[in-house]
């Protein structure tokens, strides 16, 4: 009876420890979607973990862009637990150099240089323009054929940030069961170019590294429980 009990709470550790303790959210721009009338097309990954941090990843998907005005300038999301501030504790992105005629120079993997402002319309904002200037924008796939100076060559644009960025922000009262209600991508030099985001269907969640490893753990043990179990010798 005693070994049966034992099985029974191993197994109720297991659930707990696969339990979530990161919520992910996906927001992207409706098909066909334009800002100032030039096609635009983003998506969004946001999650928010049980430690008070959101996790957020942006990604600009419009390939051989024309002009600036189709680049990713701010984000803004809200939070079901109404937190309107937050502070950025890093980000990330890897700079590109758009010359005349499209040509492409590296440059390197960093800071975003964006920042934040609070009390957005009801949420949070991610902005690079209150904070890197029209500099620093994400910009989506080469090549850059298409691009018009205000991308190609245009020195107080560039450089811009290739394909992604990722932000983390600590958010008071944020918990893995936090979710995101609402999301709202801004394109171009122009503050206000907004274009709202659908919501998708969030991954599994995916539970810590230290969950993991205690998970794994408590694995070796239950089998090295089980082989007592039904290798003991008869009476």
């Amino acid at each position: 009876m005693f070994k049966r009990i034992s099985v029974i709470c191993l197994a109720g550790l297991f659930v707990s420890t696969l339990s979530a303790s990161a919520a992910t959210f996906t927001f992207a721009t409706a098909s066909g979607a334009t800002a100032g009338g030039e096609a635009v097309s983003a998506s969004a990954t946001v999650t928010t973990n049980a430690n008070g941090t959101v996790s957020v990843t942006l990604n600009d998907l419009l390939a051989n862009p024309m002009d600036v005005g189709q680049l990713i300038s701010d984000f803004d999301f809200t939070l079901s637990n109404g937190a309107t501030s937050g502070t950025l504790t890093s980000s990330s992105g890897t700079t590109i150099f758009i010359g005349s005629g499209g040509t492409t120079t590296p440059g390197t993997t960093g800071s975003t240089g964006w920042g934040v402002n609070n009390n957005v319309n009801g949420g949070i904002q991610l902005d690079a323009l209150g904070f890197v200037g029209p500099a620093g924008l994400i910009i989506g796939p080469g090549p850059y054929t298409n691009a018009n100076s205000s991308i190609a060559g245009n020195g107080p644009h560039n450089p811009f940030i290739l394909d992604t960025a990722t932000f983390t922000l600590l958010v008071s009262g944020v918990t893995d069961t936090t979710s995101v209600t609402s999301a709202t991508f801004s394109f171009g030099t122009t503050p206000g170019v907004n274009v709202p985001g659908v919501p998708g269907n969030p991954p599994p969640p995916i539970p810590e590294p230290a969950s993991i490893a205690l998970f794994g753990t408590g694995m070796a043990g239950l089998a090295a429980m089980l082989r007592r179990r039904f290798h003991m010798p008869t009476a």
